[in-house]
This record gives structure tokens, C-alpha cells and sequence, in this order.
């Protein structure tokens, strides 16, 4: 199978050595990045009786805070092209902790908007571009198991921050809890202090050309056939794959599980999705599978949605444990394999700019995915099991599409890659074979 990227990295990866105090940093950096959000939901209670605000006020914390992440996807692809991964995590780290600080005096909900929503999520974005791109840069053989180890962070630290919060809002209350978490998440810098960076001595094409923006980020990109197949599955896919855990809990409620087992169920689902991220990087790097990635996650999309198709024909609070492990098995394996197969589409030069461009289109449907799922939770016209089958068929329809149109793409890359040799033949072996074919046509003839 063709490789979908030819890229000049002008130096060879380490792959290993002081990389993988790198992904240590990427752990802690994406784990932040995706867990930070979800684990402050704990004090929407108490604040929403602060100030006296509905539910969906104080919901929109979260909203906004992970909206300025994915948006702010662009502008963070532009400082870390400009300035490297290290110094832009130092100052996403050191924009969350400030937030977090500010945020703990706050006297309107408002405050927390600004606060915890615009410059957390911010400081936030400047924390997930950074540590993924910089992966690529010190791992090339062994990048999917680096990447699946990095995006374990998010299951773990969601692990730890969610009983944590709980043990801080009980003792300090939401201000305090709010101060001393801005003091944890300076941690982050930490982090980006380890993702030492790495001299490369490649050069631009001789023929790029064009305004100072396509050097710090590369628009080019939509016109790469494999970036775009990559993008519209995604778009699609997201819709359906967040909703099912946010509604894991509800659902089993509305089935008669006590609130106990209910959250049980999300414990397995994280611990299952905590194995599966780095168990998928090192199968990913395996030589049956890491040349067939994009298949690969093909297969992990279209699983997903199988999981969510099976989910309402399960019986019983034993179904739902059964539906809890295959699919966090199923999620596990889509985030890590998520940004490895854009690498692996794109090459690690482009990777920054392209996540960052793909990131911002992306956040429509990660934040319209979970209010539309609880509309149709929530409507009576509707059987509660109608959320779980639509979004069993949002993740089955672009894990079919990316499989048929990744095989397409590289049937495709194949042809482009033979005629280019052709035209790169030296005109001698072109007369060469021209004339050696003229002669068989003659002696053909003469039999």
C-alpha cells in the first residue's frame, strides 16, 4: 500500500531517547486539554445556586470553554509553527491557571464566561496542538504507539480529577476548589518544558510562494484529496461520538438503574478506554496494521456505531455493562487512532497546521452533537432508544465512507505515483523503449 504523504523531514526521528519524556508531556498535556472541561461539571450545582442562575446558564461554561478550544484550534497552529511547541504549552498552561485563580473570585456568571470559558479554553487550545504535533517530530517508526500512550491522558486524568473535585468542593467549596485547581493546572507547564524542541534543517519547496499566511498555516490543505475525505468523515462522525457517554448514566437511569450502577457504568467505560488507547497504539504499530492505518480506523469508527446499534437490544443492567466495555473499547481505539492517521495523511510538517484547520471545522457538530441527542432524549414523540440508534448510524455511515474512499484514494495515489515516474524518465530510456518496441512491432510484422 502507498504511502498517502511523501515528506522530506530533513533529519531522522529519535524515536525514543528523551521522546518519550515528551510524551510523558503530551500525557499530561492533551489529558488536561480533554478532561478539564468534563471534571468541572461537579460544581455546576453549587454555582448554580450561587447565583442563582438555571441549569443551562451554568452549563455553558463548559460549552464555551471547549468551543474557544476547538476554535482556537488556528490561531494556536500558527504560534506553534511560528514558535515551536515548547514555549506556546508554557503559556496555555499558564493562561488556564490564571483563569482558574480569576474565576474563584468571580460575582457574576458572567465572569466565569470570560474566565473559565474564553481564556481557559484558549489556554487550552494552546495546550492539544502543541503536544500533538510535537510527537511527530520525535517519532516516526514507533509514532502510533507514542500517540496512543499521549491520548491515554485524557481517560486517566478524568480518572483522577473527577474524585478529586469531589474531595475539594467538599472541603473548600467551588472558590476554593476553583484557586487550588488553577495552582494544579500550572502543571501543564511542566509539561511543555519537557517538549525540548528538535533542529530540523529541512527546507521549503523551491516553488512555494504566496502571502505570509500559508507559512504559518497552510491553506493548501484543502486541496489535499486525503485531508479532505479525512474532514468530511469527521464531521459527520462527530455528531454521533460524544453524545452516547454523555447520556450513558440518563439512559440507564430511564431504564431503572439506581443513580449508583448508573455511574458505574462510566467507571468501566473509563477504565476500558484507558486500556484500549495505548493497547491500539501498539497493535496500530504492528507491520500488518500500521501499513493499512487508515482502514484501521475505518473499522474503529463503524465499530463504534455497531456498539450503539446493539446498545437498546441489550437486556438489563447487565446488557448495559456488556454495551459500557465493548464501547469503551470501541472509543478508545477512534482517539487514538484520531490524530495518528492525519499525521500519517499529511506527513508531521503539515500535521500542526492541519489539525488546527480541522479542529475549528470540527466544532460545530462536537458542540451540536450532545444538545441535539438531548432533544430527542428528552422529546416524548420519541422512544429514549431513537438517540442510541441515530447515533449508531452517525458513526456507521462516515466509518463506511472512510473505508470505500480511502481505498479509492489509494488506488489513486498509486496511478499519480506511476505516471509521475513516467514523466521522470530521462529522454534516452524513453527513445530506448521506443525503439526496442518499434523493433518488436517489425518483427512481429516480418513473422
Amino acid at each position: 500500500m502507498p504511502s498517502t504523504t511523501v515528506t522530506s523531514l530533513g533529519y531522522t526521528p529519535p524515536d525514543g531517547g528523551w521522546g518519550w519524556a515528551v510524551v510523558f508531556g503530551s500525557f499530561l498535556s492533551i489529558g488536561f486539554s480533554y478532561a478539564f472541561p468534563k471534571s468541572l461539571t461537579i460544581y455546576f450545582k453549587e454555582v448554580q445556586e450561587y447565583f442563582s442562575v438555571s441549569y443551562s446558564e451554568i452549563a455553558w461554561v463548559s460549552s464555551i470553554m471547549l468551543a474557544t478550544m476547538y476554535a482556537g484550534g488556528p490561531v494556536s497552529s500558527i504560534l506553534v509553527n511560528r514558535y515551536g511547541s515548547r514555549p506556546v504549552v508554557m503559556v496555555g498552561g499558564l493562561m488556564v491557571g490564571v483563569a482558574m485563580v480569576a474565576a474563584s473570585f468571580g460575582t457574576t456568571i458572567m465572569h466565569l464566561y470570560i474566565c473559565v470559558g474564553v481564556i481557559g479554553g484558549l489556554g487550552l487550545a494552546f495546550n492539544l496542538q502543541p503536544a500533538l504535533t510535537i510527537i511527530g517530530k520525535y517519532f516516526l517508526v514507533k509514532r502510533p504507539m507514542a500517540n496512543g500512550l499521549a491520548m491515554a491522558g485524557s481517560p486517566v486524568l478524568l480518572f483522577t480529577l473527577a474524585p478529586l473535585n469531589q474531595f475539594l468542593l467538599d472541603n473548600f467549596g467551588w472558590r476554593g476548589s476553583f484557586f487550588i485547581l488553577g495552582a494544579i493546572v500550572l502543571n501543564c507547564c511542566v509539561a511543555g518544558a519537557l517538549m525540548r524542541p528538535i533542529t530540523i534543517t529541512a527546507k521549503p519547496p523551491a516553488n512555494q510562494s504566496g502571502a505570509r499566511v500559508n507559512k504559518l498555516i497552510d491553506l493548501s490543505l484543502f486541496k489535499h484529496r486525503g485531508y479532505l475525505i479525512y474532514l468530511v468523515g469527521n464531521v459527520v462522525m462527530f455528531f454521533g461520538f460524544f453524545a452516547p457517554v454523555v447520556f450513558l448514566a440518563p439512559y440507564a437511569k430511564h431504564q431503572g438503574t439506581d443513580e449508583y450502577s448508573a455511574a458505574c457504568l462510566l467507571s468501566i467505560f473509563a477504565l476500558v478506554d484507558m486500556v484500549a488507547r495505548p493497547g491500539t497504539g501498539l497493535v496500530s504499530n504492528t507491520r500488518w496494521i500500521r501499513p493499512r492505518i487508515q482502514y484501521f480506523f475505518s473499522f474503529s469508527v463503524a465499530y463504534n456505531g455497531a456498539c450503539h446499534l446493539v446498545c437498546p437490544l441489550l437486556p438489563g443492567y447487565t446488557g448495559l455493562v456488556v454495551y459500557a466495555v465493548f464501547f469503551g473499547l470501541a472509543f478508545g481505539m477512534v482517539c487514538a487512532l484520531l490524530f495518528e492517521v492525519l499525521m500519517d495523511l499529511v506527513g508531521a510538517q503539515r500535521f500542526s497546521s492541519a489539525v488546527g484547520l480541522a479542529t475549528i471545522i470540527e466544532c460545530g457538530p462536537v458542540l451540536l452533537g450532545p444538545p441535539i441527542s438531548g432533544k430527542s432524549f428528552n422529546n416524548l414523540i420519541f422512544h429514549t432508544t431513537y438517540m442510541y440508534f441515530a447515533c449508531g448510524v452517525m458513526m456507521l455511515v462516515p466509518g463506511l465512507f472512510l473505508f470505500i474512499m480511502n481505498f479509492f484514494n489509494y488506488r489513486w495515489l498509486k496511478q499519480e505515483e506511476h505516471e509521475k515516474k513516467r514523466e521522470e524518465l530521462p529522454m534516452a530510456e524513453v527513445i530506448t523503449v521506443g525503439w526496442l518496441n518499434n523493433q518488436r512491432e517489425i518483427s512481429w510484422h516480418q513473422d
